[in-house]
């Protein structure tokens, strides 16, 4: 198949390698610059968007934001309708989504201006975490209110844009799910997988690493399915859940969801026989979707640093991955994985590397 991907970023080049590993062809469109490119070229190609998505067989993105005339002239080579997923770059719409499927998630109300925000803060019985309905990510566009807090300073700082205000939840840990599903409906989920956020931003995943009770992992394949169900998706999906309570108490909330393959999937290119990238190869094309089989991975984001050590590109228990992007504080520009035994070895790497290789932003 000919695919046309919408984004170059490094989940648009991972996405591309294993497209042609499959036997596929690419190319890649550029939403910054508005060119089309071949895989890992510096060099734009002398072709127009319509001639490329006119060349491909299909067409699927990297990030969900997908500019409105991309979706109206590539509208017929999606596989499915790309107006319901950009509408969950809206936090409102995902939220009722998942209020629609009946899936757990906290609590939440939205606003739309100050005056409707400070009103909300000043009613409410309980912390809230705020968040803007469009944009902010890695921590970002995000604000925590509780009692005694002055609320009109808030809402005039947050306010400027609307938003969502949901329930503060006291979690034991964030997990994660990764999975697709195919043309004929069919799934394929990786195991939960336990994330360690640093000012909101991913450090580092333990992938196949946690043991995950087999009632939260149907609990999870549940919320999957019946998500991927009502969006008639096809291809990776990653949900974002807090683990309420311990031991056999233990339930799942939804945090969010990224209708795309994710960060904290890429542990998969280590870890398992099939990663996430051609895990969604494989949904896109109408290949049959495999059985996974694991193998305990650490995954640690390179977050701002110049460049990875020499000693871990040099590991035979490391597998690097640079993003040939400009180093700032918060900017994630390469992830390191890590073959480990346990949670222990893992934690050691990360006791060892994660201040090397990640610079926060203030």
């Amino acid at each position: 198949m000919k695919l046309l991907f919408i984004g170059d970023g490094q989940l648009g080049q991972m996405l591309g390698g294993s497209a042609i590993s499959h036997g596929h062809e690419c190319l890649l469109y550029s939403t910054r610059t508005e060119k089309v490119k071949p895989l890992s070229a510096q060099v734009d190609l002398q072709m127009s968007l319509t001639d490329a998505i006119a060349w491909a067989d299909a067409v699927s993105w990297e990030h969900e934001d997908i500019p409105a005339d991309i979706i109206a002239a590539a509208h017929d080579k999606f596989l499915m309708d790309p107006a319901r997923i950009k509408s969950l770059t809206d936090r409102r719409a995902e939220k009722k989504l998942f209020d629609d499927c009946q899936l757990p998630t906290a609590p939440w109300k939205s606003y739309h201006t100050e005056t409707e925000l400070q009103r909300l803060l000043e009613q409410s019985d309980y912390p809230l975490v705020l968040k803007t309905a469009r944009g902010g990510y890695d921590g970002k566009g995000q604000w925590r209110f509780k009692s005694g807090d002055d609320a009109a300073a808030l809402a005039t700082e947050a306010g400027v844009q609307s938003g969502i205000a949901e329930q503060l939840i006291p979690f034991e840990r964030e997990v994660s799910l990764v999975g697709a599903r195919g043309k004929d409906g069919s799934v394929c989920c990786y195991p939960l997988i336990t994330n360690v956020h640093q000012r909101g931003i991913l450090s580092y995943s333990l992938g196949a690493i946690d043991s995950v009770p087999e009632a939260l992992q149907r609990r999870a394949e549940t919320c999957f399915r019946r998500l991927t169900d009502a969006l008639n998706y096809i291809g990776v999906l990653a949900i974002e859940f807090f683990v309420v309570g311990e031991g056999a108490d233990a339930r799942l909330l939804i945090n969010e969801i990224a209708p795309r393959v994710h960060n904290s999937g890429h542990w998969t290119m280590t870890g398992a026989n099939c990663s996430q990238f051609d895990l969604h190869i494989r949904a896109l094309t109408g290949m049959t979707l495999p059985e996974l089989r694991l193998e305990p991975t650490l995954m640690i984001n390179v977050i701002g640093a110049e460049k990875i050590p020499v000693g871990l590109w040099h590991h035979s228990d490391t597998h690097c991955h640079w993003y040939n992007k400009d180093a700032r504080p918060g900017r994630k520009v390469g992830h390191v994985n890590v073959r480990v035994s346990d949670r222990n070895s893992a934690l050691r790497w990360v006791d060892q590397w994660a201040d090397k290789l990640q610079v926060l932003a203030n």
